[in-house]
């Protein structure tokens, strides 16, 4: 499994509307190819920030078969112009203990 992690930055005073357009954007990226979870977490310390987490099988699930389809361009069109700045995405992997 492999966890993507992304820090968002809202601009002030659009957090609702984006909370209502991250419910919309949620069928999107749940419809791909390897996408098992994913959950959106508001910070309780900093107004308009949240941090996602999406679970995938194979880090390819997410870089190449969802940012390459149509439902990428979809979830695009609703979230991104949210962003300032623009987040950077990461991916981990659990480390055997």
């Amino acid at each position: 499994m492999i966890l993507e992690i992304a820090i968002l930055y809202v601009k002030p005073g659009q957090s609702a509307q984006f909370e209502n357009d991250f419910r919309e954007a949620g069928k999107y990226i749940s419809s791909a190819k390897g996408y098992q979870q994913h959950t959106l977490q508001k910070c309780i310390e900093q107004a308009d920030k949240y941090v996602l987490l999406v679970e995938w099988e194979k880090l390819e699930d997410h870089t190449i078969g969802f940012r390459q389809s149509d439902a990428y361009l979809s979830w695009k069109e609703l979230l991104h112009h949210y962003y300032d700045p623009f987040p950077v995405v990461e991916h981990f992997e659990a480390v055997e203990l």
